[in-house]
């Protein structure tokens, strides 16, 4: 099985706690709503995960539905939901067909979920057009379609990590007309122990290895945010 499948059907909790030290600088909100704001609109959620982007959004929304394959990661967002009071919507199924009305968002979001299919099929170009045409279906005239993807965790400088990403992100632009920013997520952990100790799972032993050369409390990290108006 593979290896982010594998941490996804079984070891959500884990990847949530991974995640809480990221973006410490607080800069994925403003690239988002350099795009589009999100306050009072319609939100679906691709490959929401345990919960990242609702609980960066709050209580913005007037609606959200979050949407992801694995039952795990949903009930880590379910409990994520609970804990921080939330009233977004959760929905199990696959990205390629979504069971909403054309037009229903006025925003899409895939945050990080995507760029696996490179890794994951042969034909990912087939299988991602697929998500794509219904992120277009689904998108509201006037909305935005925003995909958010990695630039390198443990990198000074932002870049695909994989030769296949990077023909992805260049799709993305070329062929379906996103424009890219690239921003700094970087984690803060209290401690050089404790960012070897949450991210060594996720990673292996390589970031590892660089975090203890370099001495990193705060890992770097780039993203980048590709948007698209309708």
């Amino acid at each position: 099985m593979d290896h982010f499948i594998t941490i996804y059907t079984s070891r959500a909790r884990d990847y949530h706690h991974l995640i809480l030290p990221e973006d410490t600088d607080q800069n994925l909100l403003p690239a988002i709503e350099h795009i589009t704001p999100v306050h009072g609109q319609r939100i679906l959620d691709l490959g929401s995960g345990t919960g990242r982007l609702p609980l960066l959004f709050g209580d913005r929304p007037a609606q959200l539905i979050c949407l992801d394959l694995h039952a795990a990661m949903l009930a880590e967002n379910a409990r994520q939901r609970r804990h921080h009071r939330g009233r977004w919507s959760l929905v199990q199924g696959d990205m390629s067909r979504l069971p909403l009305p054309d037009g229903w968002a006025e925003v899409v979001t895939a945050g990080w979920a995507l760029g696996h299919f490179t890794g994951w099929y042969v034909d990912w170009q087939a299988k991602m057009q697929r998500v794509l045409a219904e992120m277009h279906r689904l998108v509201a005239p006037g909305g935005a379609l925003l995909i958010m993807e990695t630039l390198t965790t443990g990198s000074l400088a932002p870049a695909p990590p994989t030769e296949a990403l990077g023909q992805y992100y260049a799709w993305l632009e070329s062929d379906w007309g996103f424009s890219r920013q690239e921003i700094r997520t970087d984690y803060q952990f209290a401690s050089v122990k404790e960012a070897v100790a949450k991210t060594e799972f996720f990673f292996g032993p390589e970031l590892v290895e660089k975090i203890r050369r370099n001495g990193w409390a705060r890992l770097p990290e780039w993203t980048g945010v590709w948007g698209e108006k309708l």
